[in-house]
């Protein structure tokens, strides 16, 4: 068996990143060789599980800890807008996400070629939600990674992406896609620009990335997948049923309060943290129940004071190593979150902010997984009956089971290595 090397570029963020960790683990397991192409400040994610990692600036270069600073007082800076709907948050938080997205395809045009010479990938790995046309015009096969909602690949029977509305809302849909063409078309016409000036073709309004002609990995389970007016190709699109991690073994702490009650895990993810207000409130509310909780302060762990005896707060827990041993999650909504959850059978309340959250909030509640909550406007005693559903309903509990059932058996990482072996073999 000839040796082949595969290149993976995960957008910046935890979920995506970890996610191609795994799935670069079974890679190598098969006999082949992973690297990584990154921004520049998760460089020592991927050198810390002992792969090759070389830098593509993403933005202007600065070092990572001004990076890591930029994204917490960018997040920090919009909480405001967290409390808006996701239709009204198109003109804000999303038009700036765009234009920051955007922005780093033009800076990574400059690097990539050079990388991609010298590392002479046999196939690239993309997971982001924005085309890199170097990528594209290198020569081998490329396959796009769709780690965060199904709906990322669009389809006019489901609800647009980002939205968070339910499925039977056509005029809702409707109205979501008018507004977020008006919002992103000064931005989407800056980067048919640059595409074509990368000698690529435009293309139609609202949409900066295509699905590959090769293989397209959806990290989405398929059980709860959307009915869609176009099916899609189940060859060239393939489900991967959660991909969950493997990560480092986690002992639950004995609790001084709730010694046998509930236990909960709270994280509103790395990023979702720097809400400390909302996290706080829970806690305080917490500390009223029979319940006991973890919860995922994130980098704001000397912002709080006097924990009560049924919560221990930390700023980082292996979180596929805590959901198996709780009964519920409450969580943003994050992709790595959402499928977690159904991949160990467990409910979840998903208090959504951004982007895709808003999306797997309205999915794990029509699905019959779990509940979506307001993030804001609630009360002590509505969160509370929505915690006690989870725990406690049979019927969400049957079919958590079945999902979960599924989804392990599915064996995600090494599926997916298999077939972008087989992509790479094929096309040697």
């Amino acid at each position: 068996m000839t040796t082949k090397t595969f290149a993976f570029f995960p957008e910046a963020a935890y979920g995506p990143a970890l996610n191609s960790v795994g799935i670069a683990q079974a890679v190598e397991r098969m006999g082949h060789k992973a690297v990584f192409l990154s921004d520049p400040g998760f460089l020592e994610v991927y050198e810390g599980y002992g792969f090759e990692a070389y830098p593509v600036n993403l933005s202007e270069p600065m070092s990572p800890e001004q990076m890591a600073r930029f994204w917490d007082d960018f997040i920090n800076g919009q909480i405001p807008n967290f409390r808006k709907a996701p239709i009204d948050q198109l003109d804000n938080y999303v038009r700036e996400c765009w234009e920051a997205i955007v922005d780093s395809a033009k800076w990574a045009e400059e690097d990539l070629p050079l990388i991609l010479a010298k590392i002479k990938p046999d196939v690239i790995s993309v997971d982001n939600v924005i085309l890199f046309p170097a990528i594209k015009q290198h020569g081998v096969p490329w396959v796009r990674v769709i780690s965060c909602s199904e709906n990322e690949i669009e389809d006019d029977g489901i609800p647009p992406h980002l939205s968070g509305m339910s499925e039977n809302d056509i005029e809702g849909h409707k109205a979501f896609r008018k507004k977020f063409k008006d919002v992103i078309k000064p931005i989407h016409d800056d980067f048919n620009g640059f595409l074509e000036s990368a000698g690529e073709a435009p293309y139609p309004l609202g949409q900066f990335f295509e699905a590959s002609p090769y293989l397209n990995l959806m990290l989405y389970p398929a059980p709860i997948a959307y009915k869609r007016h176009q099916p899609l190709d189940p060859v060239r699109f393939q489900y991967l049923e959660g991909c969950v991690r493997q990560d480092e073994a986690y002992v639950i702490p004995e609790f001084k309060k709730n010694k046998d009650g509930p236990l909960l895990y709270v994280s509103f993810g790395s990023l979702g943290a720097g809400d400390t207000d909302l996290l706080k409130r829970l806690i305080i509310l917490l500390d009223k129940t029979r319940y006991r909780a973890l919860v995922n302060v994130g980098d704001y762990k000397d912002e709080y004071t006097d924990i009560p005896d049924n919560v221990i707060i930390d700023s980082w827990f292996p979180q596929p190593s805590v959901i198996p041993q709780v009964d519920a999650v409450i969580h943003h909504g994050g992709n790595n979150s959402f499928t977690e959850c159904l991949y160990f059978g467990k409910p979840a309340i998903i208090m959504s902010y951004v982007w895709d959250g808003h999306d797997n909030a309205m999915r794990v509640q029509e699905t019959g997984h779990g509940l979506r909550s307001e993030r804001y406007e609630w009360t002590d005693e509505e969160l509370i009956e929505k915690i006690e559903t989870c725990l406690n309903d049979p019927d969400m509990a049957a079919r958590l089971k079945t999902t979960s059932e599924h989804m392990q058996s599915q064996n995600g990482q090494a599926k997916a290595a298999r077939l972008l072996i087989e992509i790479a073999e094929k096309h040697s």
